[in-house]
């Protein structure tokens, strides 16, 4: 058995194991290596020096050197050289003409040595490889070089563990470590912050599956500058050797942090130009005050906070001035929103609630000066200056708010309010950018709400006149129990021109009248005062209700533009007989005992104000337990539905079983009025009655 035979298997293991993967180097070089004897023969031939001579190892092996290699000119200078190296012991190196067996000249690089074995003869060793291949490689490791050391694009290269081999100077600059301290270190231990983790992963990936990644953006903070983010483009390839071995990883860094900002201002100013025309679109799609402070602040939570509190001086919603002289400002809450649930919410006075804020406050310092205020950084213990008390300020400090911004609202040079935000989530405090942007949207809201709050104010105005104007009726007259209601129009529209009244009459009789002033607003209210006046004086002449509405006719004329309609009836207990006309008014319904309702089938005849035009008197009979319904158009018209059907809902409910003349008025505006608030209603509902002995 050989020695080797005889190894033991653990010295086998044991040089496995140390043996490392051969560099491609010296393969790329193609290194020869020639050995000559003391005398200049060819002692031994490596298979590269056939590649690199032409010359088989059978061929060159015994030959002498000088005759097979050299050309005659250069031979006796190339025995000087190897003289020397034989005789001094010093090796020789440097670039020489060399002949090929196929007859061309080449310049091969030689390093030459002498060689002593046992016995103390000497040898020559040289190692050649060909000069064109060397020079090549040089000039790619020189350019390499100087591109890895002076080029401003970051280089890394790390092994297979991901531990850094080596990087360049740029490299070294964005991590903020010097590139010493870099070689043999982890990646997370360089970059430990979180935005690098996809990176490890990335190249863990890369190292798995070969896969290169290109020009993928990373956004973190390193050591040279951790205050601030920087936008990187990162490049990563496999590294392998000529026989595939996976060496590492290289890494190509760019720093991108300029285009990065300009994009984030330019995705800022879209984001800005989007919530400019969000805001156009969807405040002050009303004239109610709450519904206004409301759509602002749909408009900038989230997109530009993420807390707003709209608050306006009460004294401008009691009397439309705002009166700052005598003390304190007090402030109503109109809207409150968050972009996501926080205990923020709970420090944000509620809607509806009154409130006086400090001297230190946003709010008043908004009022004061007229000016907005940002906070860019919200510090340690600065919460108690934009909250409204301190168990407030303890709420804001635990929900993370740390930016804060108050812009007054200003609408014809008046303060009238302050819009409030804050930042908590979004990590990014406010700038100059985002303050014009919500000046520009308290600007749009204030307008909308001062027109609002005057809208309040004429509205309240022209219902307080209407509501004056209107009669306060006894429950019974003669023969008849009536019932009567008022309803003006919702907060979006204005008081209109409807009314109703009831006069009695010599003889026991009444009068039973419905009008509807076309327009709305103080003017329509007025002029709705005018008729009701000169038809209570009219029906004191015991005219025929036609004569009646002509007269009303006359009278409308002169109160151009208006126009109205108008239904007059008279009734008789005595009789039992109803008198009736209109003038374009829409059909009361009558409604008997064990009979469907129906719509009285009248002369209908021109609106008042129009002039020229006759009207007729109807006369029916209105029988003890018979019921007349009077209405104006708000009760039944509606923007979406026909006529006729809202007439038909009208007949089914007064057709449902019997109730007193209030409560048939509470059940017809209770279903008919819930979806046709635009304009006011007037009711009158009469049920004839025996005539008391």
């Amino acid at each position: 058995m050989s020695r080797a035979e005889q190894r033991p298997r653990w010295a086998a293991d044991r040089v496995e194991s140390t043996v490392a993967e051969p560099s491609g180097l010296l393969d790329l070089l193609g290194v020869a290596a020639v050995l000559l004897e003391a005398d200049g023969r060819i002692d031994m031939w490596s298979p590269q020096a056939e590649e690199l001579f032409g010359y088989a190892g059978e061929e060159a092996v015994g030959q002498y050197a000088a005759p097979l290699l050299l050309h005659p000119e250069h031979r006796d200078a190339a025995i000087s050289l190897f003289a020397e190296v034989m005789v001094s012991g010093r090796g020789w190196a440097g670039a020489f003409p060399v002949r090929h067996k196929d007859g061309s000249t080449r310049m091969v690089e030689f390093r030459n040595m002498r060689l002593t074995d046992h016995l103390g003869d000497h040898y020559a060793l040289g190692l050649a490889t060909d000069r064109a291949t060397l020079r090549q490689v040089e000039r790619k490791v020189a350019l390499s070089t100087r591109l890895v050391s002076q080029a401003p694009v970051g280089l890394s290269v790390l092994d297979s563990e991901l531990r850094y081999l080596a990087v360049n100077p740029a490299m070294a600059k964005m991590h903020g470590l010097p590139e010493a301290e870099h070689v043999g270190r982890a990646f997370r231990e360089v970059l430990p912050g979180e935005p690098f983790s996809g990176a490890e992963s990335a190249m863990r990936e890369i190292l798995a599956t070969g896969v290169p990644v290109v020009d993928r953006q990373v956004v973190g903070r390193t050591a040279a500058d951790p205050d601030n983010d920087r936008a990187w483009a990162v490049s990563m390839y496999r590294l392998e050797d000529t026989h595939g071995h996976v060496l590492g990883i290289a890494n190509v860094v760019v720093d991108v942090t300029d285009r990065y900002e300009a994009g984030r201002r330019a995705d800022r100013a879209q984001q800005r130009l989007r919530l400019m025309a969000n805001g156009s679109a969807h405040i002050g799609t009303t004239l109610e005050v709450e519904r206004t402070a409301r759509e602002l602040a749909d408009v900038v939570v989230p997109g530009l906070a993420d807390m707003v509190a709209v608050d306006l001086l009460d004294s401008v919603l009691q009397t439309g001035r705002a009166e700052l002289d005598e003390g304190p400002a007090q402030f109503r809450a109109m809207a409150v929103k968050t972009a996501y649930p926080s205990e923020a919410g709970e420090a944000i006075v509620p809607p509806g609630c009154l409130t006086t804020y400090h001297a230190d406050h946003p709010a008043a310092h908004c009022v004061r000066t007229r000016r907005p205020l940002l906070i860019t950084h919200v510090g340690s213990g600065g919460h108690g200056r934009i909250a409204a008390d301190a168990g407030k300020a303890g709420l804001l400090a635990r929900a993370g708010v740390h930016t804060d911004m108050a812009v007054p609202l200003i609408a014809r040079d008046n303060v009238i309010g302050v819009m409030g935000l804050a930042r908590a989530r979004n990590p990014q405090p406010f700038d100059e950018d985002d303050l014009a942007l919500a000046c520009e949207l308290a600007a749009t809201a204030a307008l909308s709400i001062d027109n609002a709050v005057l809208h309040e104010h004429i509205r309240s105005a022209a219902e307080t006149l209407q509501r004056s104007l209107l009669p306060r009726l006894p429950a019974r007259h003669p023969g008849l129990e009536v019932a009567a209601r008022y309803r003006p129009a919702q907060a979006f529209s204005q008081v209109g021109g409807d009314w109703y009244d009831v006069i009695p009459l010599d003889g026991e009789r009444t009068v039973l009248t419905v009008g509807d002033v076309m327009g709305s607003g103080i003017d329509a209210a007025t002029t709705m005062g005018r008729l009701r006046t000169a038809t209570s004086t009219l029906a004191d002449l015991d005219l025929d209700p036609a004569r009646v509405l002509t007269h009303l006719d006359r009278i409308t004329l002169g109160l151009d533009p208006y126009i109205a309609t108008c239904l007059y009836a008279v009734y008789d207990p005595r009789r039992t007989r109803l008198h009736l006309a209109s003038a374009g008014h829409l059909p009361p319904v009558l409604v008997r005992a064990g009979r469907p309702p129906e719509l009285l089938d009248l002369p209908t005849g021109v609106p008042l104000g129009v002039g020229g035009a006759p009207f007729d008197t109807t006369t029916i009979a209105l029988s003890p337990g018979d019921q007349l319904v009077l209405y104006t158009d708000g009760l039944v018209e509606t923007r979406d539905d026909p006529i006729d059907d809202r007439l038909d809902a009208l007949l089914r409910l007064l057709a449902e079983a019997g109730s007193t003349v209030e409560e048939t008025c509470d059940r017809l505006l209770g279903r008919l009025r819930h979806s046709t608030g635009h304009d006011d209603v007037a009711l009158l509902v009469a049920r004839a009655q025996p005539l008391a002995p």
